[in-house]
């Protein structure tokens, strides 16, 4: 049996605090510029207590109601751009992950560990280096400012397909010599048996992937240039007025906590389902 320690537990919750208290902060700071006028805000030091225009700053964001030399469209429309395309973004890399791991794993077809090694290696590829091509086979089909434009080119997942190609090798090979026997197609011994098994790395995985849809910046960036096709982290960057334009800096902030509610409620109510499909030893 460990003894425990008071003093060292007591230190331990300390750091805890304290990591809480460093990562809290700035949000605590951003909630409560959020409800100041904009002379609140560039008092010097910005008052560190609610303000009095929460419910004015909070509808202004979501609806437009607003002036100034930055983006006026409403966040509500932005947030619904950022909600489709991390949803699709997401579904469709766990749709085609499930599908072509599936494929590798369980067929057999000329060139097939070629094929999975030529998806794999994708993985060593930064980004930026599909960049330009990508653009211009979007721009070419005529995808810019579009939902497809947004999600089709970020939807393929060499890292969820090894995942997935990793856990399917793991199935024993009785279960699928009794489907066979049993008379269940490919497809059917995919619905009826691996999918069941695979919910929890399903479920970890849309958390990521929702959230990396929901972040993305850099491609939103270049395919769209219009204010109705904005996601909602774009749009917080076009409402910073360049140069000597004054920033409405209450509207952006309440932006920027607007746009962390869906993630946040992603990872509180998959978190079960989250923890259990990182941690699961008993696939």
């Amino acid at each position: 049996m460990i003894e425990r320690n008071r003093f060292l537990d007591l230190l331990s919750h300390a750091v805890l605090i304290l990591g809480v208290a460093v990562v809290a902060f700035p949000i605590y700071v951003t909630f409560v510029a959020s409800t100041h006028s904009m002379e609140e805000v560039l008092q010097r030091p910005m008052p560190l207590w609610l303000g009095s225009h929460l419910w004015e700053n909070y509808s202004a964001a979501l609806f437009g109601d607003r002036a100034g030399n930055g983006s006026t469209a409403p966040v509500g429309r932005m947030m619904a751009v950022s909600l489709i395309s991390a949803l699709v973004i997401s579904l469709g890399k766990i749709a085609i992950s499930l599908l072509s791991a599936f494929a590798i794993v369980f067929f057999r077809f000329p060139f097939r560990m070629a094929i999975f090694w030529a998806v794999f290696i994708t993985l060593m590829l930064p980004v930026e280096v599909r960049i330009a091509p990508t653009y211009q086979v979007v721009a070419d089909l005529g995808l810019l400012n579009s939902y497809a434009g947004l999600t089709v080119p970020l939807i393929a997942s060499a890292t969820a397909t090894f995942l997935f190609r990793q856990f399917f090798l793991t199935i024993p090979d009785e279960l699928i010599e009794a489907a066979r026997m049993d008379g269940a197609s490919p497809m059917q011994f995919f619905k009826d048996v691996l999918l069941p098994l695979s919910l929890t790395s399903m479920s970890a995985l849309f958390v990521i992937q929702f959230i990396y849809g929901w972040n993305q910046y850099l491609w939103p960036l270049l395919v769209t240039t219009e204010e109705n096709m904005y996601p909602v982290v774009i749009g917080i960057r076009r409402m910073i007025s360049g140069g000597d334009a004054q920033t409405d800096w209450p509207i952006v902030m309440a932006t920027a906590m607007l746009a962390m509610i869906p993630p946040a409620l992603v990872v509180m109510l998959m978190q079960k389902w989250f923890v259990k499909g990182l941690v699961d030893t008993e696939k």
